[in-house]
């Protein structure tokens, strides 16, 4: 190749040969060099454009973690946003709970659907005459006799003359006094010379409810129904009897109420075999403390469970909350219907006895929209749509507990009752379906769709009630004595406490008085060599005659006890 035509190939006319420098010099290059000089500027292309496409490639990368970390920031933000919801609802719940009003209802509505117009207000109405002060006529009178000091005229002088009859008033009082049983036991010398008694013949030996015990039965009475009955502590009682003049260590009332213990086994026995046969349970649990150091065990948390059946109200502590307490305690049974919370421990009960059904509480169910609502004030007109159409389901459901059994009347309300039952389950699945829907209010009713079939029970049975709240009232007292006695220092004192609930809440459910029960009780486990008597027939309300339930029931002639309504299960 020559070099004018290497030139003319290769070298680019750019104006006139005298404005360009070196425009009129010509380069030889051999054919070598110039192959040399194509291929580096083909490489030098090359790695310009890989070059380009890393910078490219390394800009997508860029843009690529860039887009996924704001996409991880935008899922961080949410869920801190979340997290913050959460403890916002979780802050307003406590302060409700602390410094909120106690009762459920709420302002504008406090009957949540059910007709106000049949609360009356409480207190004696205005305008209606009063049956006047009720003096209990039935007390033993102390009779007193007030004279004037000096029977004369202020002004003369002169005597008064004594009136026929007298100016009478009553003033009910009380006095609780200890004293000394001082037990004289007659001797008697035989006249006659057959030798079958002994030189001297005393009077047999009083019953006692402790051998070589220097409390009586009434003291013993008094201590059970003042710790489990009125809750208070034994420490103040130790002290209000020494105040009394009746001073009692604490090591005295513990020993006593462990010898006495045994002595209840029997009852809660046969409260226990009374519950099994019956074919309806409300059913509960609470914590309570038994400061007892148990190998396998962390803590001092055990439980107190409930079970009231229709005649039954039986306690039963143990240290967990497992099923297998209602293995225990309903053992045997192969169906019924358990009305209770939604605690798994039911759920598997039921699972391993098919003919077993819950009956889920709708106060419950009722309390998740009122804590949504409290929780989240944004959803609290969606909640309180829901609070009135619960209300809703209980007024109809009192209206047919009002009806006669078989009535027109009866079956109708029957048939609005479904009817709203539907309704609300129509309403549940469209507010299910939709998207814009926020998850707390997604959850509960997520809750109330998986419980639905619990829920329901109460519309095919009229007798099972709509809430579990008849177990939730057993547990005030157990609740009341371990906020003031913080609960039981030894099992066996742990155990009392359960049996003397139990006794306790099922003589209340019968109105039999307390202090007559167990008093006359005590009396025959004295009379029976300290143990209990064989025969119970007379201590189980169901096994009692009228005439020796009447007699239970009253405190005294002419004084009855409420006596409340048994659940008609």
């Amino acid at each position: 190749m020559s070099a004018k035509s290497f030139v003319s190939e290769t070298s680019p006319v750019v104006g006139d040969a005298d404005s360009v420098p070196f425009a009129s010099e010509f380069v030889t290059l051999s054919k070598q060099e110039h192959i040399q000089l194509l291929m580096n500027a083909h490489y030098f292309k090359s790695m310009h454009q890989r070059a380009l496409e890393r910078a490219d490639w390394r800009e997508a990368r860029l843009l690529r973690l860039l887009r996924q970390l704001k996409e991880q920031n935008a899922q961080r933000e949410d869920a801190l946003r979340a997290e913050l919801a959460a403890a916002q609802a979780k802050i307003r719940d406590l302060q409700q709970r602390l410094f909120g009003r106690k009762s459920e209802r709420h302002q504008g509505n406090e009957r949540q659907g059910r007709d106000a117009g049949a609360h009356a207000a409480r207190g004696h109405p205005r305008g209606v005459p009063s049956h006047g002060r009720t003096m209990q006529s039935n007390l033993p009178a102390h009779h007193e006799f007030i004279e004037l000091e000096t029977p004369q005229c202020p002004n003369c002088g002169l005597s008064l003359k004594p009136f026929a009859g007298t100016e009478d008033s009553q003033v009910l009082e009380i006095e609780v006094n200890a004293y000394r049983r001082v037990i004289h036991r007659k001797r008697y010398v035989p006249t006659c010379h057959c030798g079958c008694l002994p030189g001297i013949v005393t009077a047999p030996t009083p019953a006692k409810l402790i051998a070589k015990g220097k409390f009586g039965i009434s003291v013993w009475t008094h201590v059970l129904l003042d710790k489990f009955l009125y809750a208070r502590p034994s420490q103040r009682l130790v002290q209000e009897l020494g105040a009394r003049g009746l001073p009692m260590s604490a090591g005295t009332l513990a020993g006593g109420l462990q010898t006495i213990a045994p002595l209840f086994q029997p009852i809660e026995q046969a409260l226990g075999s009374r519950l099994r046969s019956e074919p309806h349970w409300h059913a509960d649990e609470t914590r309570w403390a038994v400061f007892l150091e148990l190998q396998g065990k962390v803590g001092h948390r055990w439980y107190l469970w409930v079970f009231h059946s229709r005649s039954v109200v039986h306690y039963v502590l143990d240290q967990s909350r497992s099923t297998q307490v209602l293995q225990d305690e309903l053992t045997g049974i192969e169906q019924g219907i358990i009305s209770c919370d939604r605690f798994s421990a039911y759920k598997k009960f039921a699972r391993l006895h098919p003919g077993v059904v819950l009956a889920y509480c709708w106060a419950h169910q009722r309390r998740d929209f009122l804590e949504l609502a409290n929780a989240h004030p944004d959803l609290s007109p969606w909640a309180f749509e829901w609070v009135h159409a619960i209300g809703e389901l209980y007024r109809l459901n009192d209206l047919r507990l009002q009806a006669p059994p078989g009535s027109t009347e009866r079956a109708n309300v029957q048939a609005d009752l479904q009817q709203a039952m539907q309704r609300m389950a129509h309403r549940r699945e469209s507010a299910l379906a939709d998207t814009q829907l926020a998850a707390p209010a997604l959850k509960v009713l997520q809750s109330m769709a998986a419980h639905w079939c619990g829920l329901s029970v109460f519309v095919d049975y009229p007798w099972v009630s709509m809430d579990n709240n008849i177990a939730e009232r057993d547990m005030r007292a157990p609740v009341v004595g371990r906020k003031n006695f913080y609960g039981s220092g030894a099992q066996w004192s742990g155990e009392l406490a359960a049996a003397m609930y139990s006794v306790l809440a099922t003589l209340k459910l019968w109105g039999i008085n307390a202090h007559a029960w167990l008093s006359a009780y005590l009396q025959a486990c004295a009379e029976n060599a300290q143990r209990a008597p064989a025969d119970l027939s007379g201590f189980l309300p169901w096994a009692m005659d009228e005439t020796r339930l009447a007699a239970m029931r009253a405190v005294a002639p002419g004084v009855s006890v409420l006596v409340e309504e048994l659940d008609s299960s």
